[in-house]
C-alpha cells in the first residue's frame, strides 16, 4: 500500500534527522528525483516538516534574542513555502500517474487532495515520535508519562485512519470513483503586490 510506503520513508527521515538533531545539519536525499521520484518527494517533504518542528521549538525559547527570532521567523516563512511547493508536486506526481483514468458519470472530488492527507501523514509521523520520546522519559513523573503513553495511542491509531483513508482515495481516483484536481495556493502575503505593506515599500 502507498500508505506502507510513505509512513517508512517519514520514519528514516525522523530517525536521520536526529543523529545529529540540529536544524543547521546538511540535507541529502537519497532518492533520484527521476526513478524514484514519489520516494524523493516524500523524503523532502518530511525533512521540511522536521526541521520546521524543530524551529518552532526554538522560536518559543522566552528568552531568544529578538534579531534571532526575526531571523527564524524568515526561515518559518520560507520553510512554510517550500512546504506547500513540494505538497503541489506531490500532486502533480499523482494527476500525472492517473492521466489516462476516465472518471465514472457519477465520480466525485475529495474534500482534500492526496498530497494534502501525505502532508498530515508526515506531521503525524513527527507527533508520534516526539510523543514517544516523552513517553519513554526517565526523568519526568508518573503522571506525564502516562498521560503521553495516552496521547501516543491516539497518535497511533489516527495513523492507522489516514493511512487507510489515502489509500482508498488513491484506489477511488486510479477506478475512477474520485477525481481530483490542485488548486494552487494562492497565497498573498509573500506577493508585492497583494501584500500592502510590501507594496508600500516599492
Amino acid at each position: 500500500m502507498f500508505s506502507d510506503k510513505a509512513n517508512q520513508i517519514f520514519q528514516k527521515v525522523i530517525e536521520f534527522y536526529h543523529v545529529l538533531d540540529r536544524v543547521d545539519q546538511p540535507f541529502s536525499n537519497p532518492y533520484d528525483n527521476e526513478s524514484q521520484l514519489i520516494e524523493h518527494l516524500l523524503y523532502r517533504k518530511c525533512w521540511i516538516d522536521t526541521v520546521q518542528w524543530h524551529y518552532e521549538d526554538i522560536i518559543r525559547d522566552p528568552n531568544i534574542d529578538p534579531d534571532a527570532a526575526l531571523t527564524l521567523k524568515r526561515k518559518i516563512d520560507a520553510s512554510n513555502q517550500d512546504r506547500t511547493d513540494t505538497v503541489e508536486y506531490i500532486d502533480g506526481y499523482f494527476l500525472d500517474k492517473y492521466r489516462d483514468v476516465t472518471p465514472q458519470e457519477n465520480a466525485t472530488i475529495n474534500t482534500e487532495s492526496p498530497a494534502w492527507g501525505i502532508d498530515r501523514l508526515s506531521i503525524l509521523a513527527l507527533k508520534i515520535y516526539h510523543m514517544n520520546e516523552e513517553a519513554s522519559r526517565t526523568d519526568a513523573s508518573p503522571e506525564h508519562i502516562n498521560a503521553c503513553k495516552a496521547k501516543l495511542d491516539i497518535l497511533l491509531e489516527q495513523r492507522e485512519d489516514l493511512s487507510t483513508a489515502i489509500d482508498q482515495l488513491l484506489y477511488d481516483i486510479s477506478e475512477g470513483s474520485k477525481y481530483m484536481k490542485v488548486y494552487k495556493q494562492m497565497k498573498m502575503y509573500n506577493d508585492d503586490e497583494m501584500n500592502p505593506v510590501l507594496r508600500n515599500q516599492k
